[in-house]
């Protein structure tokens, strides 16, 4: 850090560079709260989509046994992801995707061939599939929004007990060295007023 100029010049940069921090440190602030807020949402919409895909789970078990009684039906032939269409949205100005959509491919089913249960085991499935790649796209969501939660948080606290301090205590000493100055100016004035006055009267002969 560079050492700090006792001039009012110096005095009023650091003024200057005060009222910035001052100006920007809310905008900070508004922004760790939106993202602390976002951060929050995405957690309870994680928590409520792995529960959903634990219901969905549970639909599942009950073929299980089913299935492994006839292992020539692989239950994944029947579902399989074609796409999945993510967008991109800015949420508390960080982007980070957002699914639209999870599109299978279309496998013909022969019914006649096949178990009853089998039709609403893919659909479980299907659905567990969707579950899962959501929870992946807010897993991300959460991760970009608290990655901008980690460094608004450092920027904040940098201004909050580094930056401003700093500004302060700088116009502090400034001022402090700047009046000590004058004082010291006032007195070699004076004591040079007294010293020609006693010149002029003859008595500092």
């Amino acid at each position: 850090m560079a050492k700090l100029k006792k001039t009012k010049n110096e005095l009023k940069a650091q003024r200057e560079a005060l009222r910035r921090y001052e100006r920007f440190l809310p905008t900070l602030e508004l922004k760790k709260q939106q993202l602390q807020r976002e951060v929050r949402r995405v957690e309870t919409a994680l928590r409520e989509s792995a529960a959903a895909g634990e219901a969905v789970l549970a639909r599942l078990r009950p073929w299980v046994k089913l299935l492994s009684a006839a292992p020539e039906l692989r239950l994944g032939d029947y579902v399989r992801v074609a796409a999945v269409d993510l967008e991109t949205a800015n949420i508390a100005g960080v982007n980070v995707p957002t699914l639209t959509e999870v599109r299978f491919e279309s496998v013909p089913v022969d019914y006649f061939e096949t178990p009853p249960w089998l039709e609403e085991a893919v659909a479980a499935l299907s659905e567990l599939t969707e579950r899962r790649v959501q929870q992946l796209t807010l897993e991300r969501q959460r991760d970009l929004l608290g990655e901008e939660l980690r460094i608004t948080a450092q920027r904040v606290n940098l201004f909050e007990k580094v930056m401003i301090p700093r500004a302060e205590d700088g116009i502090r000493a400034i001022r402090i060295a700047l009046g000590d100055a004058q004082t010291a100016a006032v007195a070699r004035a004076k004591i040079a007023k007294g010293k020609g006055a006693e010149l002029l009267s003859g008595s500092g002969t």
